[in-house]
């Protein structure tokens, strides 16, 4: 089935909330609300979102839809256009917000649940707020550019270790660096050669040895 660029960017954001609404009702169903019972959830729920993937490559004309599945996977943004940036606009300044105001509860819950709890911080509450809104925003723009992997994960440990661990500062440093980062990253893959390489492949090679030399330096602070 053949849909419009507005289509693929509803049902991706709609199935990005979908998946972390899942991962979230895992912990729910089980009664073990720990953040490593959430983090296996988001690794099966992972999985199985992938086989969905997987089945809708197998059921995609091989001329036209798998190609253009198989691109969108792997991130790019020459395809977006100022109006479907606006589409979403609304809903990511509403999830930066929300993240900028909650920034200073993120680092009491750092702290551990039951000092967290005795400082009046209502866990359950405030994760749910916090994973929505920043869900909400990773889904905008994901679905808008596709997945460029590693942003998510080297830009937040990056500044984190140039800022400290205040998240009062750190989300909105983490913002300016990761804009930067894929300003970069999307010259590089339009400048490199004759045809733009997806930016999944760049963020890839930058990413993996820049986590590994943050692993390193973390671990000689220890």
């Amino acid at each position: 089935m053949n849909l419009s660029s507005g289509w693929v960017q509803i049902f991706a954001l709609s199935g990005g909330l979908l998946a972390v609404a899942c991962a979230m009702l895992i912990p729910w169903l089980l009664k073990n609300d720990s953040t490593l019972m959430l983090v296996l959830s988001g690794v099966i729920i992972s999985g199985f979102m992938n086989a969905v993937i997987g089945v809708l490559k197998y059921m995609a004309d091989s001329e036209t839809q798998l190609p253009a599945i198989t691109y969108w996977q792997m991130g790019s943004l020459s395809e977006t256009m100022p109006e479907s940036i606006l589409s979403v606009a609304p809903a990511m300044v509403l999830s930066t917000a929300v993240l900028l105001h909650m920034s200073w509860q993120v680092n009491i819950l750092s702290l551990g649940d039951t000092q967290a709890m005795s400082l009046g911080i209502r866990l359950s509450r405030t994760r749910t707020v916090i994973v929505t809104a920043a869900t909400l925003l990773t889904g905008c723009a994901v679905c808008v550019s596709g997945i460029v992997s590693w942003v998510g994960l080297v830009v937040p440990h990056l500044t984190r270790l140039l800022l400290g661990s205040d998240n009062s500062r750190v989300m909105p440093a983490s913002f300016l660096v990761g804009a930067s980062f894929m300003l970069v990253i999307d010259t590089i893959a339009r400048t490199l050669m004759s045809i733009e390489i997806p930016l999944s492949i760049l963020s890839g090679f930058i990413g993996t040895p820049l986590f590994v030399w943050l692993l390193a330096r973390t671990k000689a602070k220890l």
